[in-house]
């Protein structure tokens, strides 16, 4: 039992190791210049929330646009991620958002790297399964579309990581994760962090800096809530609608609503009542396609071999094997969509 204690307190505690660079810039399929599955520790939404086996301590991680530091390539203390509130984007995850934007980055810098022979074959480690990427690089292909295939990539990667933690996939051996899973920041969290590293591949600036100057840029322009009080009391006046605190980490029913709907335009969730006179939601949509019309699609397979805890020939009854790649998301979504519409009938 003490070692679960420990296991879990760093599982909600534990802030990546930093590693230092001023780009990303990689020589060599080098590991430790690889970004970890998940590079930042980051953020279960709700306030003071209990965790189980671990008395006392209570969980609220909450930061705001004046406590966020500089954006460190792969992670660093200094960053103070969590979560923020915006009256035009919901809550932001910084730990996700701040993931996305370096993935998309590492992506684009293996793509670059690869140019040359015209694939690039990645073996991604194993996350409900073993995860390998194939990617075709067209010699005439634009930075700008190399640099938005990247974006799409690291995309459908976030969205696994969902679909993969729902199924059991956990960072912790025996630790769920599935309390986490799709909850209503993520997704547009994760798209946000896919748009900034974008912009900030497409900036003449320092990677880190373009990053730092945009996600200060982007929140002002969400209309982030001042000051860490306001997205505590924004976090507030949905309890017991969004999530609930009857529950303890890491328990699959804190959760009490989950945005499956990730493709391919993305709707924030905005607290009812929150948002200024005259204001609209902020709407972000998926990278599909290149500048001159081709799916992006059409250039990468990322390849899934199952784990046992998928309920595979139930979604995929034609199939002999057990893998899938990025088109078949669409089924996974649609099994969590029937689980999650079983157990609220069971609710009610």
């Amino acid at each position: 039992m003490q070692a679960f204690k420990i296991f879990l307190t760093i599982f909600f505690y534990s802030c990546a190791l930093a590693i230092q660079a001023k780009a990303p810039e990689f020589t060599g399929n080098q590991p430790d210049n690889k970004p970890h599955r998940i590079i930042r520790t980051c953020c279960s939404f709700g306030t003071e929330m209990q965790l189980f086996a671990i008395p006392g301590v209570k969980l609220t991680d909450i930061t705001s646009i004046e406590k966020i530091g500089n954006h460190q390539y792969l992670g660093d203390a200094s960053e103070k991620n969590g979560i923020v509130y915006t009256r035009r984007g919901g809550f932001i995850d910084m730990g996700h958002l701040r993931d996305q934007a370096d993935w998309t980055a590492y992506l684009y810098t293996e793509i670059i790297r690869n140019r040359q022979a015209g694939t690039l074959s990645m073996v991604l480690g194993r996350e409900g399964g073993e995860k390998n990427l194939q990617v075709t690089i067209p010699s005439n292909m634009s930075n700008s579309d190399l640099i938005l295939l990247s974006g799409k990539i690291a995309y459908d990667l976030s969205v696994w990581h969902e679909i993969a933690t729902w199924f059991g996939a956990s960072t912790i051996p025996f630790v769920p994760e599935r309390y986490s899973s799709f909850s209503v920041e993520d997704a547009y969290s994760n798209l946000l962090g896919v748009t900034i590293g974008i912009q900030a591949l497409q900036s003449e600036l320092p990677y880190e800096m373009a990053v730092t100057t945009i996600i200060n840029e982007t929140l002002k322009s969400l209309d982030a809530v001042s000051n860490e009080l306001e997205t505590f009391m924004a976090m507030e006046a949905v309890r017991d609608v969004w999530w609930t605190r009857e529950k303890k980490l890491p328990s699959g029913k804190v959760l009490l609503q989950r945005q499956l709907q990730v493709y391919d335009c993305l709707q924030p969730w905005l607290v009812p009542g929150w948002m200024n006179a005259g204001q609209e939601k902020s709407e972000l949509k998926v990278p599909e396609y290149t500048t001159d019309g081709q799916m992006l699609t059409e250039f990468y397979e990322l390849d899934f071999r199952l784990n046992y805890k998928f309920p595979f020939r139930k979604m995929f009854p034609e199939r002999k094997d057990r893998n899938i790649n990025q088109n078949d998301f669409d089924r996974l979504l649609a099994q969590i969509a029937d689980e999650l519409e079983k157990k609220d009938r069971k609710l009610d």
